[in-house]
């Protein structure tokens, strides 16, 4: 069961009227693990403070292609750019400084540690401690879960509770970009709808999000841009709308056509 997101609410904070500027730059990436290559020649932007969604069959090489952009995966062949700035060649720890913050599709919360705790875990870079406080106050604003938890260990949390935290935790350090890897994943449509809407609030403080997600039709309504892999090469580039009403991307990825909404 697909989250119920209404368009109104997904365009009325993406429709602009001038092209937002293009940050991220993946241009002909060939990479993948134990020799063989998952992307093969992979090519796209993402625009500044856009939601941008990544969908396609299982194997297509979603994951890999966030793996590659954090710098988890060292990539064979091809470039990643930051404001046109290769950072490929860079370690992850670097990237994560140029504010680059994956999510992973695994929990990855201290289950030990409060909510607290794990959130400011978060500005582990943020040398100044009470600028960490600082942040983590602000943290709470956005969050209303970790001021309400902030005391409770993360392991007596549900599964959707736990994600709301991780994401409260990647804000920690004020990022440009968020990767979400399948944010959503094992949880109910009540939970994955405040996830989505959480992301919304993410985006609409002015950062940039790049989406996998294997709800395909709820995480297009909600994207301002969107990527459609198979095996490892794009498809098809278009708004999120746009790859949601198409046919012949309705039948193979989204099982069936999609209406008009």
């Amino acid at each position: 069961m697909s989250p119920d997101i209404s368009h109104d609410t997904i365009t009325s904070g993406s429709e602009t009227r001038t092209e937002p500027a293009q940050i991220l730059c993946l241009e002909k990436v060939y990479g993948g693990y134990g020799g063989g290559d998952v992307l093969k020649g992979t090519t796209f932007t993402v625009s500044d403070k856009s939601i941008t969604c990544i969908v396609g069959p299982n194997g297509a090489g979603k994951s890999t292609v966030a793996t590659a952009i954090s710098g988890i995966l060292k990539i064979r062949e091809g470039q990643i750019t930051l404001d046109g700035e290769p950072i490929h060649t860079l370690k992850p720890r670097e990237i994560l400084k140029k504010g680059i913050v994956q999510v992973p599709q695994n929990h990855s919360l201290f289950r030990k540690m409060t909510v607290e705790e794990n959130v400011e875990f978060g500005g582990f870079l943020i040398r100044d401690r009470q600028q960490v406080k600082t942040r983590f106050e602000q943290i709470c604003e956005l969050f209303p879960i970790v001021k309400e938890k902030a005391k409770i260990k993360a392991g007596a949390l549900s599964g959707g509770q736990q994600r709301l935290v991780e994401f409260a935790r990647c804000m920690m350090l004020s990022p440009r970009i968020v990767i979400l890897d399948e944010p959503t994943l094992g949880l109910d449509p009540q939970m994955a709808r405040s996830v989505f809407r959480t992301i919304l609030e993410m985006n609409k403080s002015g950062v940039t999000i790049l989406l996998v997600e294997q709800n395909a039709r709820a995480a297009l309504k909600l994207s301002s841009h969107a990527v459609v892999l198979e095996s490892g090469q794009v498809r098809l580039l278009g708004s999120g709308r746009e790859v949601l009403e198409n046919p012949e991307i309705g039948t193979l990825y989204l099982g069936g056509t999609s209406q008009k909404q």
